[in-house]
């Protein structure tokens, strides 16, 4: 049975992983903390991370992809979207009137991830300006500290998955400003899962480049060896590679598959220009439904 880290019981991750195995059985190893569920893997104590590397809203996580370039040298294996849904969470009857109504002007603090927070103010204006709002690790220790705090007006942002696993109740549904937000999820891991491969999925690959230093039009070059060939990039990023000030590597996702014949070929045209190229993996990007929305696939950004 593979073993897999992630982010606390109860989390979008957790839901999201759940929504990717189905009934396959595996081993889950929560953790608090990101850097952890990184560490789980390179420690060997896990054989795959699930990790949350861009959002709909909030775009790139940039600590998760820092850790992914910087931290460790882990293949990704597969990547997915999954609906980034989130709820208003808390004890009914604390926010109840005498008529069976909730009235959410009781609430004195919403607590969740900043992330899950961030995706939800145009909520929290308009049904509780006067919360105060309080950030945790994730969504599932903000519904934990609620649970532990009762009788003092406290709430939560989470999951579904979250109130039903520290038994609270679900104050209202759907609380996120937008319904077309999803989070991109990769698993990485040393080996590969042929068990996941279907014909019907895109293959993609993820790699860095690195520019040569005072070469005027380079990243024109490498834009032109992938257009040529009529390799379809999904995303291009640029991030600091933390070496000096205004050096900058590109993050290219390109839909193809490492063991095609046009993809090696453009990265050898590449490094020709002088160009450091790392391919962090090769990877089925799955399609799915969301069961109350129409059909998504994985290149909603």
């Amino acid at each position: 049975m593979k073993r897999i880290a992630l982010l606390p019981e109860g989390s979008v991750s957790h839901e999201a992983l759940l929504y990717l195995f189905g009934d396959e059985p595996v081993e889950l190893l929560y953790y608090k903390l990101i850097s952890d569920v990184f560490l789980s893997t390179v420690q060997g104590k896990s054989d795959y991370s699930v990790i949350p590397i861009e959002n709909t809203i909030e775009g790139s996580v940039s600590l998760h992809m820092d850790w992914l370039v910087n931290e460790v040298d882990i293949p990704m294996q597969v990547e997915w979207v999954y609906p980034s849904i989130q709820n208003l969470i808390g004890d009914r009857a604390e926010f109840q009137t005498e008529t069976g109504e909730l009235d959410f002007s009781l609430i004195r603090k919403i607590i969740s991830h900043p992330v899950a927070s961030a995706q939800c103010q145009q909520f929290i204006r308009e049904h509780a300006p006067q919360a105060e709002m309080e950030n945790a690790g994730s969504t599932t220790e903000a519904v934990s500290i609620v649970k532990s705090n009762p009788g003092k007006g406290w709430a939560a942002i989470g999951t579904l998955l979250g109130a039903a696993t520290h038994q609270l109740d679900v104050l209202a549904k759907r609380v996120t400003d937008h319904n077309n937000n999803f989070t991109r999820f990769v698993l990485i891991g040393k080996d590969s899962m042929p068990q996941l491969l279907e014909k019907d999925n895109v293959m993609k690959t993820s790699i860095l480049v690195t520019l040569p230093e005072d070469f005027a039009g380079a990243l024109h070059q490498v834009l032109a060896a992938f257009a040529w060939r009529r390799l379809n990039l999904s995303r291009i990023e640029s991030r600091p590679t933390k070496k000096k000030l205004g050096s900058y590597y590109f993050y290219v996702d390109v839909q193809e598959s490492v063991d095609s014949v046009l993809l090696p070929a453009a990265i050898a045209e590449i490094e020709a220009l002088g160009c450091q190229v790392r391919i962090l993996g090769s990877y089925p990007s799955f399609t799915y439904k969301d069961p109350e929305q129409n059909e998504i696939n994985s290149e909603v950004q």
